[in-house]
């Protein structure tokens, strides 16, 4: 009789299980179909055009520019793969029309820029928020290199341990990449987030959603899931 009942139980625990992952996958299915955008962009070449939205400049009004010029895939708040509605897009995705090592990234905003010794692929820029006074900030600026991270693409101007360089806004930072450095290798584009600071004024951790801002109002375009805007993503 024991054998029978921890028998049902796995398969309780295992049918749990199943039906878990299948909720979440239904609920990222039904929250964002940024994925199926995505796949769009890789599969159809010639769609590209329609779709980029351009880098470089900033909408009226807003007092970021928009980093790189490509596709915006991946939205703030954005639950789709390998994403889910627990842990949520942190910033947005860019994914560039070009080679790896082409297409240029740009400071946003004006501030110092950081990049720790061990970043192969990722810097950071400090600012006062243009839209809250005395309040610190930060651009965070990864997927920087190569598939494997053996060849960094950011600008020689900021090689590892630089801490707190005065940079403008449009200054090249470097080019789209590849690089996860967490798993195999992606499609090419720029992560970018708006990342808080803690009460001593440092970066909190990027990963973490609640520690990001919504870049919507920053960059005056429509970037929050939540919001379900219309792709391609323009200036309104």
């Amino acid at each position: 009789m024991r054998r029978v009942l921890i028998g049902l139980l796995g398969v309780m625990i295992l049918v749990g299980l199943i039906g878990a992952g299948l909720v979440l996958w239904y609920m990222d299915s039904f929250g964002s179909d940024s994925n199926n955008q995505i796949r769009r962009w890789f599969v159809l070449p010639d769609s590209r055009p329609e779709l980029t939205t351009i880098g470089g400049v900033a909408c009226e009004g807003a007092p970021f520019i928009l980093p790189s010029e490509g596709f915006i895939g991946l939205l703030w708040s954005d639950p789709a793969r390998p994403y889910n509605p627990m842990r949520r897009h942190t910033g947005i995705d860019i994914f560039g029309d070009g080679a790896p090592g082409t297409v240029p990234n740009y400071a946003a905003y004006d501030g110092y820029l950081t990049r720790l010794s061990d970043w192969k692929s990722t810097v950071i820029i400090r600012h006062d928020d243009p839209l809250q006074a005395g309040r610190t900030i930060w651009t965070y600026y990864t997927h920087m290199a190569n598939d494997n991270g053996s060849q960094s693409f950011i600008a020689d101007a900021f090689p590892p341990g630089t801490n707190n360089v005065w940079v403008e806004q449009g200054t090249l930072l470097g080019y789209q990449g590849t690089f996860s450095g967490t798993g195999p290798p992606i499609g090419m584009h720029l992560h970018f987030s708006i990342v808080k600071s803690d009460a001593d004024g440092l970066f909190l951790n990027e990963a973490i959603l609640e520690n990001t801002l919504d870049p919507s109002l920053y960059l005056g375009l429509p970037l929050d899931i939540n919001e379900n805007p219309d792709r391609p993503i323009r200036c309104p």
